[in-house]
């Protein structure tokens, strides 16, 4: 995959992922940025893990929502202390 339509999942990842953690986000910027960062944490995880989604679009999208929703949960978690 292309490095840009790795930036492309992650920025719809990010942006999906601050809608569905309703208040964890932090604005869209900063949740597009997060779902890039996701899509590498999601991308480590999964593969610790051995958990392979496959495909070219919809494999990488599922990948990067969940590491971005994993991160946005953290910093949360961070962010009220």
């Amino acid at each position: 995959m292309s490095f840009i339509w790795f930036l492309i999942i992650g920025g719809v990842a990010g942006w999906l992922a601050g809608l569905v953690m309703k208040g964890k986000g932090f604005g869209i910027l900063v949740n597009i940025i997060v779902g890039i960062i996701g899509g590498f944490l999601g991308g480590w995880l999964f593969g610790k893990l051995k958990i392979s989604l496959g495909g070219e679009l919809i494999g990488p999208l599922v990948t990067a929502f969940i590491g971005a929703v994993i991160l946005l949960f953290i910093v949360s978690l961070i962010k009220k202390k």
